[in-house]
């Protein structure tokens, strides 16, 4: 049978502190992504953008924290769009927008993977863990929270309610090289799998995702993949306001798109970070594409010569 995909667009900007994000869903779409997956013989439906919430957010301490009524709308919206495209679609696309959105995303698939019986299991692509919450924040962007907030941790009042927390052994981050202090002894405490670049230059990056990808196999888990553009080498992949050096290389990360999709495991994707603002003639959106293109099973024989 023909695999279904849903594409969502999430114009999310109000977590990051450079404007942009809101332009990433159609630079996804003008490098030809929605077309690029029906090649792979896909059955694509592009929903459009999910529209914020309005909402209203409580007075907080935190002098710092941005565009919070903003972030809690989103998410209430995001949430309740990924439960739906998760119940319609074999594997769910969202388009962002900044990290923030997955704080939305995450927990709608939660909930659909709650009534499945099934774990939900999540692999973080990030320079960052965005482990923050709303008290540990010093930036006040709330594009560093989503994973604090989507594993129920305390410290966020007047989000709506997180019922399917992820238990934090279920994530698997990679590529990390920029952790706070306040997120270091939260994800010590919490034990999330962490692997940062001196991990994997060390040992390679093949070895550890296999680990992982037999763990979720093992727990019949769905698999939800947030990649983030600032998990890539900034060389190659500018267009993201919170640029890190020493990311991912070109291969690394087709390596790990590719053994997800000989994995069969993923069940949604978040493409996130993607600032067009920033962007060298669509580079990036073209390379996260190509990602994107390796993760539903585009092959290395496949691959035409590239334009970024």
């Amino acid at each position: 049978m023909t695999q279904t995909c849903h594409i969502l667009g999430a114009p999310v900007q109000t977590g990051a502190s450079q404007p942009g994000c809101l332009m990433g869903p159609a630079a996804f779409r003008t490098a030809g992504l929605p077309e690029t997956l029906r090649s792979l013989g896909w059955d694509v439906i592009d929903l459009g953008d999910v529209h914020m919430e309005q909402a209203e957010a409580p007075e907080h301490h935190n002098a710092a924290l941005r565009n919070l009524p903003e972030t809690i709308g989103w998410t209430r919206a995001l949430s309740k769009a990924a439960y739906k495209a998760a119940k319609s679609s074999d594997c769910p696309v969202f388009l962002g927008g900044d990290h923030s959105l997955s704080a939305g995303t995450v927990t709608g698939i939660a909930r659909f993977a709650a009534e499945q019986g099934r774990p939900l299991f999540v692999l973080w692509l990030d320079a960052h863990p965005d482990f923050h919450t709303l008290e540990s924040t010093d930036s006040g962007n709330l594009h560093g929270t989503p994973v604090a907030y989507f594993t129920g941790q305390a410290g966020f009042d007047g989000f709506p309610l997180v019922k399917n927390p992820i238990e934090p052994t279920n994530i698997c981050m990679m590529g990390l090289r920029s952790v706070d202090g306040a997120e270091r002894t939260g994800l010590q405490r919490t034990g999330v799998e962490l692997h940062d670049m001196r991990a994997i230059d060390e040992h390679g990056i093949a070895a550890p995702l296999r680990a992982f990808l037999q763990r979720v196999r093992k727990a019949n888990g769905l698999l939800h993949i947030s990649l983030d553009v600032d998990f890539l080498e900034p060389a190659i992949a500018p267009a993201v306001g919170t640029t890190v050096p020493g990311g991912a290389s070109f291969r690394e990360a087709h390596l790990i798109m590719e053994m997800l999709h000989d994995s069969g495991l993923v069940t949604s994707l978040d493409l996130v970070e993607l600032n067009p603002f920033l962007d060298e003639r669509g580079r990036t959106a073209l390379l996260m594409s190509d990602l994107a293109a390796s993760l539903f099973g585009r092959s290395v024989l496949d691959r035409m010569t590239g334009t970024y």
